[in-house]
């Protein structure tokens, strides 16, 4: 007998939870409501304790081929450019965590992830599929698809992101909230810049309500820019991903020093996300009720500030499959899906609320920003080092 699993959401993380359940030898249904699987373009940082999930899935070589892999991360201040404190990467990462620091452009990850799961048996991608609702009856969860085809399974889980339809259902807790924070977001060629802009380490700059992240991927190839600023929109917010004005930007940081302003200017188009999030995770039944898991976004939505939204969602579906191996006639699915939200929800919430704090630290002001900044250069390595998140859970 095989446990069937039925995914909703065709991102990172439901292709993340398709690829790690099917290994675990569950049969694997995932419905995806775009027309092809597809990222919008963006980079993705992640930790060893991701990299480290990532090479257990046989994927290192593959890995190698799309990512970039950085020696050191640099904290710059963005109104005098000074350097305010260094983090090794590269080997002595390794040799601390077992696994480096990736830098990756959204959609290779996803492509690698996809490629790997349709080279599995027993695995049925669908896109154009839009799941509308859920019914659990008799042991087992069925699917209500927009096209009018009903399905069934064992378990449910939701991938299906921020504006997750599932946990709407499951939780019923309202949209989620907006964070006042915009995200401009870049990705272009190195070789299209001038060489003094160009760029292998992951720097991030920081000033006063604002800061500006950039690192390579693709090999080192191309440059990732993320500068996010204190603002709102309007519009619908689930369109999360809108045209920029890029003068917009070049005003919010025209007070910034010369360096960071040319590599703003540098960038030819830009793209805005209005960053939304929820609060953390307070209990493992916000993550898990019946034979439906919440994971990724729909489960612990959270703010870019410690660069681990991708990462926990592929933790995230390392723990199911872990669970759903175990699966018979003693240990039923509601059961292992609960212990995948026991084992899941205190690091997830931890991670969020770290996240938030870190957003506060970047953007500070006056005497805090000048504390800030003494410690940096004090303690360096000390605080920028994350041995609790990197380890892995």
């Amino acid at each position: 007998m095989h446990t069937d699993i039925l995914i909703a959401g065709g991102g990172i993380g439901g292709l993340a939870a398709g690829l790690a359940c099917s290994k675990a030898g569950c049969h694997v249904r995932l419905y995806e409501r775009a027309e092809t699987f597809g990222e919008v373009g963006a980079g993705i940082q992640m930790g060893p304790n991701v990299v480290r999930v990532l090479q257990g899935w046989g994927l290192d070589t593959a890995l190698r081929q799309v990512a970039a892999f950085p020696d050191r991360l640099q904290v710059r201040h963005a109104l005098s450019g000074a350097e305010l404190g260094l983090l090794r990467l590269g080997q002595t990462t390794v040799q601390r965590y077992g696994a480096p620091y990736a830098t990756i452009h959204r959609a290779d990850l996803q492509q690698l992830l996809l490629k790997a799961l349709q080279q599995r048996d027993a695995v049925w991608l669908h896109t154009g599929k839009t799941v509308n609702r859920y019914v659990e009856t008799n042991g087992a969860v069925g699917l209500s698809l927009d096209d009018g085809l009903d399905v069934e399974g064992d378990a449910l889980i939701a991938a299906d992101g921020l504006w997750s339809r599932v946990r709407e259902q499951l939780l019923n807790d309202g949209p989620p909230r907006v964070a006042g924070h915009l995200a401009y977001r870049a990705m272009l060629p190195q070789a299209s810049l001038p060489a003094a802009l160009r760029s292998q380490q992951v720097t991030a700059w920081l000033g006063p309500r604002l800061h500006v992240v950039q690192y390579p991927v693709r090999g080192g190839e191309w440059l990732n820019v993320v500068a996010i600023v204190h603002g709102h929109v309007q519009g619908g917010l689930e369109d999360w991903d809108h045209g920029a004005n890029a003068a917009d930007l070049q005003a919010a940081l025209g007070h910034t020093c010369m360096a960071l302003r040319d590599l703003i200017a540098a960038v030819p188009d830009w793209r805005l996300w209005v960053l939304c999030d929820r609060p953390p995770v307070v209990a493992a039944d916000q993550m898990a009720r019946g034979h439906v898991a919440l994971l990724g976004d729909a489960a612990h939505p959270m703010r870019p500030y410690l660069a681990q939204g991708a990462g926990m969602a592929i933790e995230d579906a390392a723990e199911l499959a872990r669970q759903v191996a175990l699966v018979d006639g003693v240990l039923d699915v509601p059961t292992l899906l609960q212990r995948y939200a026991l084992n899941r929800w205190q690091r997830n919430a931890r991670v969020q609320a770290r996240s938030i704090r870190n957003g506060e630290i970047f953007h500070l002001e006056g005497p805090m920003a000048w504390a800030r900044d003494a410690s940096l250069r004090l303690l360096g390595e000390r605080l920028l080092d994350v041995p609790w998140l990197y380890r892995g859970p």
